[in-house]
């Protein structure tokens, strides 16, 4: 008897059992397309959520690119105006010190317009975030200050500032100009210095 004759009669024979064959069959294809849709349907919310991420970047990047262009616009023309404020400055000291326009009369009034002036200038700089470094009895910071020379001073602490040379200026939290200074410098110090230096000669 060949194969095919034994399946023929087994199928005569059996009718329930190829039934259940089929529902089985049918059952395990269901399962595998059910699970096929929850695998596509995890595979498209990991990409929803990937692109959405990559989205909310590329807008914050965006955002920091324009801050960053309109702060670096801004800083550079901060910087420059400095020099109006600085000029302002020099002038009310040269107009003060001038022998000949001691002798005016109207030398007061000019002063005074001088100084509204340079008071509107501040007052415009600090609406826009730029504001001066205060170098009023503090020590000497490399972030924030330029040590133009250093002094023997025995009444101050060594390395605290005793004289400001040009004002330096913050714009938001970024310098914008270093504060130029002297330094307290103990004599010490120097004669120490002097000893060092005599040492390795």
């Amino acid at each position: 008897m060949s194969e095919n004759s034994q399946k023929e009669e087994d199928i005569e024979n059996n009718p329930k059992n190829v039934e259940e064959d089929l529902k089985d069959a049918k059952s395990k294809t269901e399962v595998e397309k059910e699970k096929s849709i929850e695998e596509r349907l995890t595979e498209s919310d990991d990409k929803l959520l990937r692109s959405l991420a990559e989205m909310e970047n590329q807008r914050r990047r965006f955002e920091k690119e324009i801050k960053d262009a309109f702060e670096f616009g801004s800083f550079n023309f901060a910087k420059e105006s400095l020099a109006i404020l600085d000029n302002l400055q020099r002038a009310k000291v040269a107009i003060k010190n001038d022998q000949v326009l001691k002798e005016n009369k109207d030398l007061n009034k000019f002063i005074e317009n001088i100084n509204i002036i340079e008071k509107d200038l501040i007052n415009i700089f600090e609406k826009n975030r730029i504001k001066k470094i205060d170098t009023k009895n503090k020590k000497f910071d490399p972030n924030l200050h330029q040590a133009m020379s250093e002094t023997e001073d025995d009444n101050a602490e060594a390395g605290s500032i005793i004289q400001e040379m040009q004002s330096g200026y913050m714009l938001g939290e970024r310098l914008l100009r270093p504060a130029l200074v002297s330094v307290a410098k103990r004599k010490e110090e120097k004669k120490q210095e002097k000893s060092e230096k005599k040492d390795e000669k």
